[in-house]
């Protein structure tokens, strides 16, 4: 795991750039396949998510340092990507040193969240040991929420307790220790699966299109045009003028074609 130390680590020192970076790229490339013996538990976790989301329930990330800072950049562009509320994926993190030893404050965060059963928790720590974490899944359990666990620990405390373990041995990191490395990379491929897969499965995408897309700026409005023009086939002109009677709605526009 993360605090082995990795097999090249002494000749770090006196390797050249090129080699650094080369041997680097290799474990992240390790990283990216280490997560392939886990799509079956993934796609699990999609169908429990989107389940539940249709629903009216609520996505949930808790986690801590690394983990929870990748928590959080999935959560936040969640709503701009599909066009969902921006309850609907929440993080609760934590950063400040010692914070992530503290279950009370985890369970605390989880209370304050306000879980329902309908809800997912997914917990993130490369470790699966992180006490803020299991303090929040131990609420969310008591709670009735479903648990989803993203570590890179199998048989970790954090998996052993959750309805759903993902865990990925991406093996020693090249700083040990340094999760925002291999680790890092594992829990952010995972989280783009479950949340891309999730919305996609609930229609929030469209041969492969971001159809929810806000067009909140000239660059998405411009993405938002082509989008119309790709699956309506119309010019871009002619999308732009429907995207704006639709009030920048891409569905809107399209449901408004779809009518017609």
């Amino acid at each position: 795991m993360s605090e082995e130390v990795h097999p090249h680590a002494d000749a770090l020192d006196s390797m050249s750039t090129l080699e650094l970076v080369s041997l680097m790229n290799r474990e992240d490339v390790r990283a990216a396949n280490a997560v392939e013996p886990q799509l079956e538990s993934i796609a699990s976790a999609i169908d429990a998510i989107a389940a539940r989301l249709r629903g009216g329930g609520r996505l949930h990330y808790f986690g801590a340092g690394s983990s929870g800072l990748i928590a959080a950049l999935d959560a936040f562009e969640c709503a701009a990507t599909f066009g969902v509320a921006a309850e609907v994926v929440q993080a609760h993190i934590v950063t400040a040193p010692g914070e992530e030893d503290d279950r009370e404050l985890g369970a605390r965060n989880a209370g304050e969240a306000g879980l329902r059963r309908e809800d997912i928790a997914a917990g993130i720590s490369a470790s699966g040991r992180t006490e803020y974490v299991l303090g929040a899944m131990q609420r969310a359990g008591n709670d009735g929420a479903f648990r989803v666990a993203i570590t890179c620990r199998p048989g970790s405390q954090l998996g052993r307790h959750s309805d759903i373990a993902i865990e990925i041995e991406t093996g020693p990191e090249v700083i040990a220790g340094s999760t925002r490395l291999k680790a890092g990379t594992a829990q952010k491929l995972v989280l783009n699966m479950l949340s891309t897969g999730a919305f996609t499965r609930l229609g929030k995408t469209r041969r492969g299109r971001m159809v929810g897309v806000v067009a909140a700026n000239a660059k998405l409005r411009e993405r938002a045009a082509r989008i119309i023009a790709d699956l309506v086939g119309v010019s871009l002109d002619e999308a732009r003028r429907r995207l704006e009677e639709a009030g920048g709605d891409v569905e809107a526009a399209l449901a408004a074609e779809r009518r017609a």
